[in-house]
């Protein structure tokens, strides 16, 4: 168990591998309707974790996102996947309720491999590869029932207020 862990924090959630709905709206200012994680879990504290995403048939996006034929758009995944790092590293040194944002800086070697349909759960999957200062960079895989879905490595920076 991290060092990082507040007794509060490991009063509220009695798994410290997991990362609770209510723990991420602590960490990212993000929400509904582009909150795109809603726990992790697996979580290693600087290392690793697993997003959990349910994909309803209600997301907002399948409006105008071939409505005949909903399927989530790549860009939303890397989100996902991206929320899911932030939550991560935020995590990690412990910037529960401080104002410190999570910024993008850059994508790459992203793939998309199969659609993500209404009903599916996506596993979003990130580990640390590097992280220098405030700078960190991940690989994400997004499976649905164990299937890579899509991929990429995102390097982000968290800011100082």
């Amino acid at each position: 168990m991290s060092v990082a862990h507040t007794q509060t924090e490991l009063m509220e959630n009695n798994n410290p591998s997991e990362i609770s709905l209510d723990q991420i709206m602590r960490l990212l200012p993000h929400r509904p309707p582009m909150l795109m994680v809603e726990r992790l879990i697996n979580v290693i504290s600087g290392e690793s974790a697993v997003g959990i995403k349910t994909i309803s048939d209600e997301e907002w996006y399948f409006q105008g996102h071939f409505p005949q034929k909903p399927v989530m758009p790549g860009v939303m995944i890397i989100e996902a996947l991206a929320q899911t790092a932030a939550t991560l590293a935020m995590h990690s040194i412990n910037l529960y309720d401080k104002e410190h944002l999570v910024y993008f800086m850059g994508i790459d070697e992203a793939r998309f491999r199969k659609m993500v349909l209404p009903g599916s759960i996506l596993h979003l999957e990130v580990t640390r590869t590097h992280r220098r200062g405030n700078v960190w960079r991940f690989k994400g895989v997004a499976k649905v029932n164990g299937e890579i879905v899509a991929e990429a490595i995102k390097t982000a920076m968290i800011s100082d207020k």
